[in-house]
């Protein structure tokens, strides 16, 4: 069965850090970009950053940059999401999902990409 499974959300205080998880099985996830997304209740959907399958370009969204930092383990079948420096702002179920991938313009999913089922960020004192 393909599948993304996320994991590492929860609840920290502001300043503090979290590491996401995104693994991938039934299919090899060294053939794909991977993106990353969040979406917070009652906002759109925001696409946070992204990594394309050869690790040359990576996309972070203005909101992120600089604090968040993302990376893959092709032999771990495994694509992380580093996050330090977290704000309130940054509380949302994130979501990580096969994509294209600009290091402008961000990730684009389409109907085919695979998706995770999401874990939830809570970032409050």
């Amino acid at each position: 069965q393909v599948q993304l499974a996320e994991s590492g959300g929860g609840l920290v205080q502001p300043g503090g850090s979290l590491r996401l998880s995104c693994v991938a099985s039934g299919f090899t996830l060294e053939h794909y970009a991977i993106a990353w997304f969040r979406q917070a209740p009652g906002k759109e959907r925001e696409g946070v950053s992204c990594i394309d399958s050869y690790e040359r370009n990576r996309y972070y969204a203005d909101s992120v940059k600089g604090r968040f930092t993302i990376s893959r383990d092709n032999d771990q079948n495994t694509v992380y999401l580093q996050m330090d420096s977290l704000k309130p702002e940054d509380t949302a179920v994130y979501y990580c999902a096969t994509s294209s991938c600009d290091y402008q313009l961000g990730p684009e999913t389409y109907e085919y990409d695979y998706w995770g089922q999401g874990t939830q960020v809570t970032v409050s004192s």
